[in-house]
């Protein structure tokens, strides 16, 4: 048995819950206990954790909260100018682009507003007639499709001439120079130098207000003061009066070049002393401090005046055009200043929620695919036949594990034993033996040509029970869907006689991420 399943599945009950209650505490997520694990979380779960929550948060491509249900944002067609508000495929779940393209379809459709999550109010809206006012346009809704766990969504593709405003004086966003944090998750393969493609707190007029008056990521080829290092794109921070890479106008040689597709982006500033600059690609990895230190002269104490802009500098866009391209997936912004270990924790969760480009089925026969898990308690953890016999369980695979290891958590699609529309899992590394439920306990068995073993490795992807990734439903009991229970996989009802089928976390162990393939 490899040395991860023996973690897993030898370590007695007891000790097993500990170690996942100690590496949850870590992330500032909750604990699990016996058989039940914890809720799916965003990242506007773990900063409120992390005692930092979130006045804002916007997304057009999933919910930033565990228990958000509502409206992630809204298009205009241009057929008839009837608006239309697109929201999650559940609660806590990715965008509902299937209502988009039902309601654009024949036409053309804009972004007119990406809602705010937290309640405060605080709705970016389009800087041009119709919207706040001013000289731009909104967005075009459909430039750029991709995936979020497995599912089909849409970015908010900014081009010049594009900018969105939102000004809320109840909506709670920091002013003068109370401590605040904020990240975004945008693009390193659509960026240009034109000013100033921000996320973040900005003047309630429209105009340039002074030193400290901003305080919002850029992320952009610009470079403001000169001698810059590279070609970039870098993330900086927008003060007013300056794109600042560290703490002064000279050059911070420890900026890097983020070019990766989907790019984490963050700045956290105490409002009187300091700040920090971080980035990383967000669909992996860790991030990496690019400035930890004073603020620049001049910018002590700040200013804030608490409005939030995305897509334009701040003396944009009532008379102007915005000049900037960049594009914008998620973001929020904090009260307070975020501990290192919250915003590793916050990446961590950007990371899981599988950004990939495209919307490729990822079942298609022939293909490889790992199935990784999608609750929070085990997000590291992928579906794996036992080298110790045939049970079907989860453990995690990481980079160093053995080749062994790999191949296990390694499937390849083929069209459905019992029904070609749907599909059949075959190890990677025992030919011939498939996925298959019996006793609803799922085990890795050869194929002995009956149609009961047919039947019982059939199984048809469907969109994710809890909105995000894939859940598998068994083609012989279409009210069960492939779960992992205590660390093994079964096929489960939401509700039922046996244990495995409690509905506590029932959509959550039932959706799975389609994973690149580890073998």
């Amino acid at each position: 048995m490899v040395p991860e399943l023996l973690i897993f599945r030898r370590l007695g009950r007891a000790v097993v819950v500990c170690l996942a209650a100690m590496a949850l505490a870590l992330t500032g997520l909750v604990a699990f206990s016996g058989a039940s694990q914890a809720a799916a979380q965003g990242p506007c779960d773990i900063y409120a954790a992390g005692g930092t929550p979130c006045v804002a948060a916007h997304s057009t491509t999933r919910a930033l909260s565990a228990s958000y249900n509502g409206p992630l944002y809204q298009v205009r067609r241009a057929s008839d100018s009837t608006l239309q508000d697109i929201g999650v495929l559940s609660a806590g779940g990715v965008a509902n682009a299937a209502a988009q393209d039902s309601f654009c379809a024949g036409t053309t459709c804009t972004i007119t507003r990406v809602y705010d999550q937290t309640g405060g109010g605080n709705t970016l809206v389009y800087q041009g007639p119709g919207g706040t006012g001013g000289a731009d346009t909104a967005a075009t809704a459909t430039t750029e499709a991709l995936s979020v766990g497995g599912q089909k969504a849409y970015a908010l593709y900014i081009n010049p001439g594009n900018s969105y405003f939102a000004d809320s004086s109840s909506g709670g966003v920091p002013t003068g120079s109370s401590p605040e944090g904020e990240y975004m998750v945008t693009s390193g393969t659509h960026v240009n130098s034109g000013c100033c493609f921000d996320y973040g707190n900005t003047e309630t007029d429209h105009h340039a207000d002074g030193n400290g008056a901003m305080d919002a990521i850029n992320f952009s080829t610009e470079c403001w003061f000169g001698g810059c290092s590279g070609t970039g794109p870098w993330v900086q921070a927008d003060l007013e009066n300056g794109l600042f890479s560290g703490g002064s106008k000279a050059w911070n040689p420890s900026q890097v070049s983020e070019t990766s597709h989907f790019v984490t982006a963050m700045l956290k500033n105490n409002g009187t002393t300091q700040m920090a600059l971080k980035g990383a690609g967000a669909q992996s990895g860790s991030l990496t401090k690019l400035y930890s230190g004073s603020l620049p002269s001049g910018y002590n104490p700040m200013h804030k005046q608490g409005a939030i802009i995305l897509g334009s500098g701040g003396d944009c866009c009532q008379t102007n055009h915005n000049a900037s391209a960049g594009t914008f997936y998620e973001g929020a912004m904090v009260k307070g200043y975020p501990s290192d270990a919250t915003e590793a924790a916050v990446q961590a969760n950007i990371a899981a929620a599988g950004y990939t480009t495209g919307t490729t089925n990822p079942f298609t026969p022939g293909a490889k695919v790992s199935l990784q898990a999608t609750t929070s308690c085990c997000t590291g953890a992928y579906l794996q036949h036992d080298t110790n016999d045939d049970k079907v369980v989860i453990a995690p695979v990481t980079s160093s594990s053995t080749s062994t290891a790999k191949a296990d958590a390694t499937w390849i699609v083929r069209p459905g034993l019992a029904n070609g529309n749907c599909i059949s899992l075959e190890s990677a590394n025992a030919s011939g033996s498939y996925l298959r439920h019996y006793a609803f306990q799922l085990h890795l068995q050869p194929n002995d040509g009956t149609g009961q073993f047919a039947a019982d490795a059939t199984f048809c992807p469907k969109p994710g029970n809890s909105g995000t990734g894939y859940s598998l439903q068994s083609f012989n009991y279409p009210a069960k869907y492939i779960r992992h229970y205590s660390l093994t996989g079964y096929i489960a009802s939401n509700g039922g006689g046996n244990a495995w089928d409690t509905t506590s976390l029932w959509a959550q162990d039932t959706s799975w991420l389609a994973a690149a393939p580890w073998s």
